[in-house]
């Protein structure tokens, strides 16, 4: 028995009230699933590879930039339009749709961080979420990202709102961010920014439940307690995942809620953190964990590892230490050295998956 079964899930990129159930579920046995910023296929393909041979469920995400990115880096991306990064989210969106049911697995179709400046991203994606529809009676992705955490509350929700209004009525989920994420990600920079912000009030994630709960269910919380991108030095961060059980108990009374858990929520920077801080934030409610520097590291030691074991057959097409006249087309086509990238990105993942508590529950 497991989530195929038991919620009677399709492999795939799934949708509407198949992620309300995941996310049920995680909730109900204590696991997060990895959300992993893919830039290109054979990222994605990694991704795919290890949450299949693992047994878990698995999120595929793009950022802005990874994004476009995965649209070519010759494309244009003006800031009215974000050109590029629609077109490669919209790209990627196909390819993971098309390529996902193979690996037997449910896959969550995800957008990470939109803020404020890249709103022309998201309104392009919702056009192509919505033309999508028309025609298969769900969106193209299962959820976005609305990251609005540098405005004020008040027009945080208010923004939020406004898009969660437009994409309920397809059932799709929508994450946002309130208090910062510290650290850099992305090109976006809150390095230098005051301690107090990166710890969410529980007043906060009521106003936000109490709104976006009257318009759909389907919606998740990326609370901040401390959180920050990238990999740091041990003690210069400070995470406090218990603030997000306060936040549970404080809800919980005003919804004269038994579960204990109302709020879905996220937890951002995940590369750096330790499985007990992992652990705790989970039995809290956290039912994602957004992973990225630490893969990217990982995806970078494949290639680098075979390239300095293997650079005397990589100087050159012809000639190598077993002779002049010896060809190295075996050692420098990209199928080989980019595949030992996903192998190392794979096997941190899996790391990941076992960590979160995800493996196994297919």
């Amino acid at each position: 028995m497991g989530i195929l079964s038991d919620l009677n899930l399709k492999p795939g990129v799934i949708y509407g009230d198949d992620v309300l159930k995941l996310f049920q579920y995680a909730q109900e046995k204590q696991f997060a699933i990895p959300a992993v910023n893919v830039t290109s296929s054979s990222t994605a393909l990694a991704s795919l590879e290890a949450a299949r041979d693992s047994k878990s469920p698995i999120i595929l995400q793009m950022s802005n930039g990874g994004a476009a990115f995965f649209a070519g880096k010759g494309i244009a991306n003006s800031k009215e339009k974000q050109e590029a990064s629609v077109a490669g989210s919209v790209a990627a969106a196909h390819f993971i749709r098309s390529i996902a049911p193979i690996y037997g697995i449910p896959v969550v179709l995800h957008t990470d961080h939109c803020a404020k400046n890249l709103l022309p991203w998201m309104d392009g994606m919702l056009d192509a979420d919505e033309a999508f529809f028309k025609e298969h009676g769900h969106p193209l992705f299962s959820s976005h990202m609305l990251d609005l955490s540098e405005e004020s509350l008040e027009e945080n929700i208010e923004i939020t709102a406004k898009y969660f209004k437009r994409v309920a009525p397809w059932k799709q989920w929508l994450e946002m961010e309130v208090g910062l994420t510290g650290g850099e990600e992305d090109g976006v920079n809150n390095e230098a920014v005051d301690n107090a912000s990166l710890y969410t009030q529980p007043e906060d994630v009521w106003e936000i439940q109490k709104t976006l709960s009257a318009i759909a269910p389907y919606f998740s919380i990326a609370a901040a307690f401390g959180n920050v991108h990238g990999v740091y030095h041990p003690g210069n961060v400070r995470l406090h995942p218990e603030l997000l059980g306060k936040h549970q108990e404080f809800i919980s009374a005003k919804l004269n809620d038994k579960s204990g858990k109302p709020v879905f929520f996220v937890f951002h920077g995940g590369s750096g953190s330790s499985k007990q801080e992992f652990a705790e934030a989970i039995s809290h409610g956290v039912v994602k964990v957004n992973l990225d520097t630490d893969l990217q590291w990982a995806y970078l030691t494949g290639h680098r590892d075979f390239i300095t074991k293997n650079i005397d057959y990589l100087k050159t097409q012809v000639g190598n230490p077993e002779g002049a006249d010896k060809p190295n087309k075996k050692k420098y086509d990209p199928r080989v050295w980019v595949r030992e990238g996903e192998k190392t990105m794979k096997a941190r993942l899996v790391e990941a998956l076992n960590d979160f508590g995800t493996a196994g529950h297919l």
